[in-house]
């Protein structure tokens, strides 16, 4: 597959990945290499990629422990003083080598050691794949607020090879499948078409369909890097969705809510609001709902939260001057980014979730 150029890196896919790979370690010949790995991705990743890496360097695995709950700054904390005891200077290289968390986290760690390292991403997870491989947002969590420390920094490559799917769950998989959904919604009708049938979905043409994901969101990307207007239509899904994926994290009697699965939820609902406010059809709100609930299982959310989550809206790292902004939806296929929303129509969204 040719590489897709986003605004300062190249996204490389199959095993073309470990070519270039290689080629730019033997010209770079950084100091030291860490690759950053989560538990799950030492276990089931990390052999696979070292296999893929020719000649001598001299690398270090850091291990943090999985699942958004330990994307904060104490993680990067450990990982600051991992680096720093193990000696790596201004020359040193890190490579991410996980789903969105490591990447993320990865990426910001990089950024900020020593004023900045080179880094590039592997993502092995599909939602990092189609979302965590463009755009260069790095960054952790603030306690339950999503992504509210970070800085966009593209890495120095992106290398996508999708043998790393072959060992991740099913819920993971599920997941990634929302933000390819979501590229549909905001910018394609029949990428949307494609897609929205997992029956009739052929599974070797996964790899296809990874990449016309990035395609769409490289577009967005190049021509907003740093999210002043169309950047913007990527958080369709996010505003509502992100609340109720921090609600969720901090309460652990609830379900655990995994981020995709959040994110499913929030289309469902701001699909609806955009029924309300804007031009999207009945039918088409019909048409949304009754796909993303074919994939993703639907969660009982306790009215009594209703406005506890809605509170965490105001947090929204959208939201200028006291306001909260939505992406919401024309028609499948054409978003609108600066929504206001009455708040009683807010509510009344998780009522619409509900009553499906």
């Amino acid at each position: 597959m040719k590489p897709i150029v986003s605004k300062d890196s190249i996204v490389y896919f199959g095993q073309e990945c470990y070519t270039v790979l290689n080629t730019y370690l033997q010209k770079a010949n950084h100091s030291k290499i860490c690759i950053l790995t989560d538990s799950n991705t030492h276990e089931y990743c990390l052999s696979l990629f070292m296999s893929k890496i020719e000649g001598e360097h001299d690398i270090e695995v850091v291990e943090i422990e999985p699942g958004e709950i330990h994307k904060n700054i104490e993680t990067c904390s450990g990982i600051w003083n991992a680096l720093s005891e193990l000696g790596f200077d201004r020359k040193s290289l890190m490579i991410n080598l996980g789903g969105g968390v490591v990447t993320d986290l990865g990426g910001f760690v990089a950024c900020t050691y020593k004023r900045g390292i080179n880094y590039i991403n592997v993502p092995t997870s599909l939602l990092a794949m189609v979302d965590a491989s463009v755009g260069g947002k790095t960054g952790v969590d603030l306690g339950n607020l999503k992504n509210m420390v970070g800085v966009i920094s593209e890495s120095e490559m992106v290398l996508v090879d999708s043998e790393f799917l072959g060992t991740l769950p099913v819920n993971q998989m599920c997941s990634g499948f929302a933000e390819m959904l979501k590229h549909g919604l905001i910018q394609d009708r029949e990428y949307w078409e494609k897609i929205s049938d997992l029956s009739q979905l052929d599974f070797e043409e996964l790899d296809q369909m990874i990449y016309d994901s990035v395609v769409i969101k490289n577009k967005i990307v190049f021509e907003d890097p740093t999210e002043q207007n169309i950047r913007k239509y990527l958080n369709f899904g996010h505003t509502l969705g992100h609340a109720i994926e921090s609600f969720y994290l901090t309460h652990p009697d609830r379900p655990t809510l995994l981020h995709g699965e959040a994110i499913a939820i929030g289309m469902i609902m701001e699909a609806f609001i955009s029924s309300e406010l804007l031009s999207l059809t009945a039918s088409d709100l019909q048409h949304i709902s009754n796909v993303i609930l074919a994939t993703f299982p639907k969660i009982d959310i306790d009215p009594v939260d209703y406005q506890e989550i809605a509170n965490l809206l105001i947090h929204d790292k959208k939201n200028e001057n006291g306001n909260i902004y939505f992406v919401l939806l024309n028609s499948i296929g054409e978003a609108k980014y600066n929504c206001i929303v009455p708040d009683e129509l807010t509510l009344k969204s998780f009522e619409y979730y509900a009553e499906l």
